[in-house]
């Protein structure tokens, strides 16, 4: 890997194209770098994965409204969109497809000086794979790109620290993986990724109070810009330059300001792309910092059978500054103490999540948010007493870039009503590579399972693991197995304009 340094430039120094961030993202996407066999391995598991949790989500009202508008545009060749038959335009399948695996925040996460969901490129290179006819090689190659350029921006640059949302990040990745994908040269790739940044900042406040369905589209929203920008590149239309380094640009008005000053790591000319290796999938529909707390939380409630409303004074959560902000009660965000508040607010509230798995045990996707869960008067009363606090130990190892060190939970202290403490901690879940039961193969089949069996016959689930696994030798006709339908169609989704 070689660290490139990224800064402001007044427009009077006519910085190159050669030194831009946007040009040297499109040099490592336009190069044909064979790919090692675990990382083979790695994207096949992340294929099943999103899978998986775009199947439990098929019937979620965000999927069912955007797998509609998906339907008012088909197109052939086209692309295939989760839960229908059909092909429709390669744009709104990445659409569609991106809100099913986004909805119940449940597929894989890289988490460093930004955090992200690198799994939320697949969609839309796959949209683009399947309309222009490639082969299973040549979207195993873009997946590897889009994985490789997302990871590599979010351990250099920092968006939330200036309410910017992590999708900033994915749009650029998209169309570098897209560009890989169709085998673009590094001007297309230049200038799509130019406009696929440009028409993707957005503002944190999706992920902020009271969050809303927008939560699960907005990936989605930065996959389609992706395949539109990638689309004009191609027509030979030109985007914002530089992107990143202009004195109007991303960095000098959203980011760290003209001052600012990155190293972005990208792979050398020839290097092979594993970044993929470094993101980590979820075992629990939540927030990726809740799911260490959600293991430790099981693991109390098998050690601490009397641990409950009535024994519990107080629980305090000590865990990383991006935890006790963001999902913690330093967000001073009410909704998060609100038994009426959404399945999006609930899932990024370590206090009600650390409550209901203390209480149950477990965590599921669908028992674990419902409103007579979380209205239980024993569970709000419990709820309450438990907070978040900063502690700079587990902030420093949040932010290590040693993997060995690198650390998304923290300690827990338990006040009992009798005077007696429970103290215990939990650096990483236990589906973390590092964890207790790190996920294999095995693993990404058994979630997909589990959850396709409510909406999928089960020789629709082994035919799409059959697909899923052979990859790297799909032919182009073979690429279309990558979705899943099931046998009774479901019923018309709402209409809008289209």
């Amino acid at each position: 890997m070689k660290n490139h340094p990224v800064r402001v430039h007044r427009s009077d120094e006519n910085l190159a194209r050669e030194g831009q961030l946007a040009w040297k993202i499109a040099e490592v996407a336009s190069e044909n770098v064979a790919v090692s066999d675990d990382v083979t391995d790695m994207v096949i598991n992340r294929i099943i994965d999103n899978a998986s949790v775009a199947a439990a989500s098929l019937t979620r009202a965000p999927v069912v409204a955007a797998r509609a508008q998906a339907e008012d545009h088909p197109y052939q060749p086209g692309a295939t969109v989760f839960g229908v038959t059909g092909r429709f335009s390669p744009e709104w399948a990445a659409w569609a497809n991106g809100v099913a695996v986004r909805e119940l925040d449940y597929h894989d996460t890289f988490l460093a000086a930004e955090y992200s969901h690198p799994g939320d490129n697949i969609p839309p290179i796959v949209a683009v794979a399947q309309h222009t006819g490639r082969s299973g090689a040549d979207l195993l190659r873009g997946i590897v790109t889009g994985y490789e350029i997302q990871v590599d921006l979010v351990k250099a640059i920092s968006l939330h620290k200036h309410k910017i949302d992590h999708v900033a990040h994915l749009g650029p990745s998209a169309a570098a993986g897209i560009g890989t994908l169709l085998g673009l040269d590094t001007e297309t790739i230049f200038q799509a990724i130019g406009q696929a940044l440009h028409t993707t900042t957005a503002t944190r406040q999706s992920r902020k109070g009271e969050i809303s369905t927008w939560k699960a589209h907005a990936p989605a929203f930065a996959g389609k810009m992706a395949v539109e920008a990638v689309d004009r590149a191609m027509r030979g239309q030109t985007s914002p330059t530089p992107i990143y380094e202009g004195e109007d640009g991303v960095i000098a008005w959203l980011l760290d300001g003209p001052d600012a000053a990155y190293e972005v790591p990208l792979p050398e000319r020839g290097e092979t792309r594993r970044a993929i290796l470094d993101s980590y999938t979820k075992e629990h529909s939540a927030e990726y910092q809740a799911q260490a707390w959600i293991d430790l939380a099981r693991k109390l409630k098998q050690q601490y059978p009397h641990l409950s409303a009535e024994t519990i004074s107080s629980a305090v959560l000590h865990t990383s500054h991006h935890t006790h902000y963001v999902i913690g009660s330093g967000a001073n965000d009410p909704q998060k103490y609100d038994p009426t508040a959404s399945r999006e607010t609930l899932d990024h509230s370590i206090p009600y999540i650390f409550t209901v798995a203390l209480q149950d045990g477990e965590w599921h996707h669908e028992r674990s948010y419902a409103p007579e869960r979380a209205g239980r008067p024993d569970t709000v009363a419990l709820w309450n007493r438990v907070t978040t606090q900063e502690d700079a130990e587990w902030t420093r190892r949040y932010h290590s870039l040693d993997p060995a060190e690198k650390a998304f939970g923290g300690r827990v202290e338990i006040e009992l009503t009798d005077g007696t403490r429970i103290v215990d901690e939990i650096a990483v879940a236990d589906a973390h590579p590092l964890g207790a039961r790190p996920f294999a193969r095995a693993d990404y089949i058994t979630k997909f399972q589990q959850l396709a069996a409510p909406v999928l016959e089960s020789t629709e689930i082994e035919r799409f693991l059959d697909v899923a696994q052979r990859l790297p030798y799909l032919t182009a006709g073979e690429l279309a197995g990558l979705t899943i339908t099931p046998a009774t169609p479901f019923a018309p989704g709402p209409k809008g304009l289209f």
